[in-house]
């Protein structure tokens, strides 16, 4: 077993269980409203944020693959990566309320969890541009002009998904950031 192997072994298990969170949450979300008798509405917004949290955790996940090479054992690592990985897992885990039936419109859970959870992700993708930054390997792909308007573009979504007010700026913030994500997965 490599280094690579052994550290996203527990990275790897980390994101996982970040991926089954959201998952779940939406399986519970269904469960609720199919229930009969049900006031449960779901919405667009959370699913919307469940998407953007996948779409990012699959991103991260690739973008390990790409420095398989660059990173080593160590104590620093190790800690490192459990403490990215498990803020992952904490923007997961609330991006669907618990008990669905306490929450009867989703699209008021998620003004509620929104800044939290996109604040998480935002602090990571930071966290990680400042990695690369520090890898001279790395640091020539932030520079392309291609690689930067698509974080600008990442950055400036996720700000404004944590600023904007209402439903319908929410919903086309947040459908612009699940299709970024898209569109980048299709290049």
């Amino acid at each position: 077993m490599g280094a690579f192997e052994f550290i996203f072994s527990l990275f790897g298990l980390l994101l996982g269980l970040s991926l089954a969170e959201v998952l779940g949450g939406l399986a519970r979300a269904i469960e609720a409203r199919l229930r009969p008798n049900t006031a449960v509405r779901i919405g667009w917004l959370t699913p919307l944020l469940g998407a953007f949290v996948m779409l990012d955790l699959l991103s991260f996940w690739q973008a390990a693959w790409t420095v398989r090479d660059i990173i080593g054992v160590s104590g620093r690592t190790l800690m490192a990566i459990t403490v990215f990985a498990s803020a992952y897992y904490l923007a997961a885990h609330l991006v669907f309320p618990r008990e669905a039936e306490d929450q009867p419109h989703f699209d008021a859970h998620f003004f509620r969890v929104r800044r939290i959870v996109i604040g998480v992700m935002f602090a990571l993708l930071l966290c990680q541009l400042g990695w690369y930054a520090s890898i001279p390997a790395l640091a020539t792909h932030l520079v392309r002009p291609l690689a930067l308007t698509l974080t600008a573009i990442l950055a400036l979504l996720m700000i404004a998904a944590m600023l904007v007010r209402g439903e319908r700026w929410s919903r086309l913030v947040m459908l612009a950031l699940v299709a970024r994500y898209v569109f980048v997965y299709l290049l």
